[in-house]
Order: C-alpha cells, then sequence, then structure tokens
C-alpha cells in the first residue's frame, strides 16, 4: 500500500491519515489509489468498528495536484475508468467508498479543504472541523465540474441552491458558514481529538446494531416509504436476538461494559 495514505487500527477504530504533508495533501495518483485500496482494506476486516479520516501536516486536503495528474493524458483515462462490479469510476471511489463503507466514518477536518479534498470529506458519515478551516468546491476554478461523487453525497444533507452557488462560484468559506449549509456536524478546537474520541463511543455499541444503522440510514434517507420501512424491518430481523443484541441487553442489566464480537466480514 502506498505511504500517500496510513493506516493504523487500534482498539477497533481504523486510523486513515493522507500522507502527503509538504504538498498540502493535494491528490496525486499514488495518494488517489491509495485511498481505494485503503478503504477496500476496510471493508473486508470485520475487526474495525469505525474509522477516523484526517491529513498529516498543515491541511487536510488542498484538492486534486493539476499539474502532476493532469500532464499525462493516461491518468486521466484511469481516473474515469469504471473497473467491472463498480457503478463509480477511480476518482468518484476516492470519496465515495467512505459512504459506502460498512461502518462509520468519521473525518477530522482542518487548514485547507478543498476542490477533491471536499468531496472526499462529504463522503464521511460525520464531518468535524477546526474554527479556521477553509472550504471551496474549487473545480471551477480550473474549468471543471466536482465530478468526485457530491452529486451523491451532498443531498442527502445540504440545500441544492447552496451548493449550486459554491459550485458556480468556487469561492472559499469557513467553518462557522459550512455548519450553517449542513456542511460539517460540528466544530471542535482538536477535530482529531475529538474525532476519535466519538470513534471510540461509537466501538463501544453492537457492531451489528451500528452497521445495520448506517446500511438503514445511507439506503432510506430518500427511499420512497414503503421501501424504507421494509429496508427497516429487514435489518432488525437480521439483528434482534442474535448474540451481540443479546449482550447489549444483558450489560445493560447487568450494569457492565457489553463484550461484543466481531461480525462476519
Amino acid at each position: 500500500m502506498t505511504q500517500r495514505v496510513t493506516l493504523n487500527i487500534e482498539n477497533h477504530v481504523a486510523q486513515v491519515r493522507l500522507n502527503r504533508a509538504d504538498k498540502y495533501n493535494g491528490l496525486d495518483m499514488d495518494m488517489i489509489e491509495g485511498l481505494v485500496e485503503t478503504a477496500e482494506t476496510i471493508k473486508t476486516d470485520p475487526t474495525i468498528r469505525a474509522v477516523v479520516l484526517s491529513g498529516n501536516g498543515p491541511s487536510f486536503c488542498a484538492g486534486l495536484d493539476v499539474a502532476g495528474v493532469m500532464s499525462n493524458p493516461s491518468n486521466i483515462q484511469k481516473l474515469l475508468q469504471t473497473e467491472e462490479g463498480h457503478d463509480a469510476n477511480l476518482v468518484q471511489r476516492c470519496a465515495l467508498d467512505w459512504k459506502d463503507l460498512p461502518v462509520p466514518v468519521i473525518a477530522a477536518l482542518h487548514g485547507h479543504v478543498y476542490g477533491g479534498g471536499f468531496q472526499i470529506a462529504m463522503g464521511a458519515d460525520i464531518r468535524i472541523a477546526k474554527a479556521d478551516t477553509v472550504f471551496s468546491i474549487m473545480e471551477m476554478k480550473w474549468g471543471l465540474i466536482p465530478d468526485m461523487s457530491l452529486s451523491v453525497t451532498v443531498p442527502e444533507f445540504a440545500r441544492q441552491d447552496i451548493i449550486k452557488e459554491l459550485t458556480y462560484t468556487g469561492r472559499k468559506f469557513g467553518s462557522e458558514e459550512a455548519k450553517e449549509y449542513g456542511l460539517i456536524t460540528r466544530i471542535a478546537d482538536n477535530p482529531l481529538e475529538s474525532a476519535t474520541a466519538l470513534a471510540h463511543e461509537i466501538v463501544g455499541k453492537s457492531p451489528d446494531a451500528v452497521r445495520g444503522a448506517k446500511r438503514m440510514l445511507n439506503s432510506n434517507w430518500r427511499a420512497g416509504r414503503a421501501e424504507a420501512l421494509k429496508l427497516e424491518e429487514n435489518i432488525q430481523k437480521s439483528i434482534i436476538g442474535r448474540p451481540n443484541q443479546m449482550e447489549a441487553v444483558q450489560a445493560n442489566f447487568q450494569k457492565r461494559e457489553p463484550n461484543f464480537k466481531d461480525p462476519k466480514s
């Protein structure tokens, strides 16, 4: 796995770090491929119950390394290629795969969150940002549209007119504005510390229920009534009465910490 992205797993929490600090974690081909590879690794590891996604150095991610990526036409072809078995191309997957993971993903944001970095952040379930973080849907600056799954992720939590304005102009905006728009969950002095604490809180819950809740909410947020109710029922049937659910009940009655088992991958 490329060192552009690091993965450290401890106590059921996967710490994923964008690791190109000297370039503000600008997205080159190695980092894009590294993000997809890392998400694939997490997807197949049943011991992981939550993910914290962050960036080393002064910024979360300043967006695409335009000069490095677009100078080679073969890179563009590779980025826009959809592999068999997937409905998203490579560049879309480096953001969308975080949404598609079966476990919660919490993004810790600081510094610059521009362009592709913004879209990667939008793939997380929860976003915690430092007060002085600066955001931008910056693709318009380069004569491009945001094509890393923004049109799939953002409609679930932000108004279309706001996203249109930010996309058409590419203007920069701060954390307070981002929170007002619904683009971040909350502001914290130390986003990484807050995200890690939240991840550990989630780890203490039944992994079957947490995975089921993410699947339900992702699938049903804009689903039709009948479809949503049926999926709720089916997920609950797959959880209720199983060992982790019974352990949650027993631990509550016995006033002790639960001891959950990892789900099968």
